[in-house]
């Protein structure tokens, strides 16, 4: 069983300094993400290497949809999470410790290099972060077969391990939940201030990020808040993709589904700020869609994780570059 990093002890108790919930751990009990435990004095880990989800899944599933749009990647998860949203989607797996398979890094690698049709691994399902160790070990041996990492993330660690993983990754969907801290506080367990500054790391880093909003119902859905957000969004830089996705009940949270009239409006205001902006788990017209900022062209429809590119390049046909991360034409045969 590997040991954790990012620790140290105190008294009779293990500081877990990988994330800003900063567990204090005693002898045999674990930390509130399920993956990080104290045995023996040492912090040790649970989760390592144990996936309990795996799928070859499209990227625009993730979603990433200016990084090599219409591929594939594959995607996988352990269990457990360092936030607990009363509105979490992956309940199941996030709240609690669930049996999977054990799954070397090298084995990994392998899978994804020798996977049709794969550009590589994206750590997704629950909460990466609380991964790692797992992914500090697995992304070199990708990247060296030429393979993508891909996070799909909370983003709620502290800066010193954040900026290794900010390392070791290409591109990151990160939930930028709400703009208020009671938000993170009262209905996920965790603050706002880590995550901005994380995000901020990661787009200085020149990681590919693309941001997610779930609109809750009477939650987080006020306009002038996720203006406020929308605006800090485009201050750090325009051309980041944001989601804005549609709630449904799940977990402890049992407000009705998020109005396709709310996805709407919120989508409206975010395209006064932000150049690139989606809505996701609701059928509104072209609200997947890519557009030219400059001359309004659809450059990539999609139906559902279909796609249908109008590219040349990463460019618009009006010549306009794109924030598009595409594969080279022979990649592509």
């Amino acid at each position: 069983m590997r040991h954790a990093e990012y620790w140290e002890p105190r008294d009779d108790r293990l500081d877990c300094r990988l994330c800003p919930n900063r567990c204090l751990i005693a002898e045999g009990r674990r930390g509130r993400c399920h993956g990080r435990g104290a045995r023996n004095g040492q912090m040790i880990l649970y989760n390592y290497s144990i996936v309990v989800a795996a799928h070859l899944d499209p990227i625009e599933k993730k979603p990433l949809y200016h990084f090599f749009p219409g591929s594939n990647i594959l995607s996988v998860g352990t269990f457990g999470c360092n936030l607990s949203c009363r509105f979490c989607q992956n309940c199941e797996i996030s709240q609690e410790e669930v049996p999977g398979e054990e799954v070397s890094p090298a084995r990994l690698a392998e899978m994804a290099a020798r996977t049709p049709g794969n550009i590589g691994v994206a750590f997704t399902y629950t909460e990466p972060g609380i991964w790692f160790e797992y992914i500090k070990d697995t992304a070199p041996l990708l990247r060296q077969a030429g393979q993508q990492v891909a996070l799909v993330t909370n983003g709620f660690l502290e800066d010193a391990p954040w900026r290794e993983l900010c390392g070791l990754t290409d591109a990151m969907n990160i939930d930028l939940k709400s703009f208020r801290d009671e938000f993170y506080r009262g209905l996920c367990g965790g603050q706002l201030a880590p995550l901005l500054r994380n995000i901020e790391t990661a787009v200085r880093a020149g990681v590919h990020v693309e941001l997610t909003t779930l609109v809750v119902t009477g939650r987080n859905d006020d306009p002038a808040e996720f203006e406020e957000l929308v605006r800090w969004v485009a201050a750090l830089s325009p051309e980041i993709p944001h989601h804005i996705s549609r709630y449904f009940p799940r977990f402890r949270e049992t407000a009705p589904p998020t109005p396709t009239a709310t996805l709407a409006a919120f989508a409206e205001i975010a395209r006064r700020h932000l150049r690139y902006v989606y809505v996701g788990n609701a059928d509104l017209p072209q609200g997947q869609d890519t557009v030219c900022p400059a001359c309004g062209t659809t450059v990539i429809t999609r139906h559902g994780y279909r796609i249908r590119a109008h590219l040349a390049g990463n460019r618009c046909r009006c010549g306009q570059a794109l924030s598009i991360r595409v594969r080279p034409p022979a990649e592509q045969a």
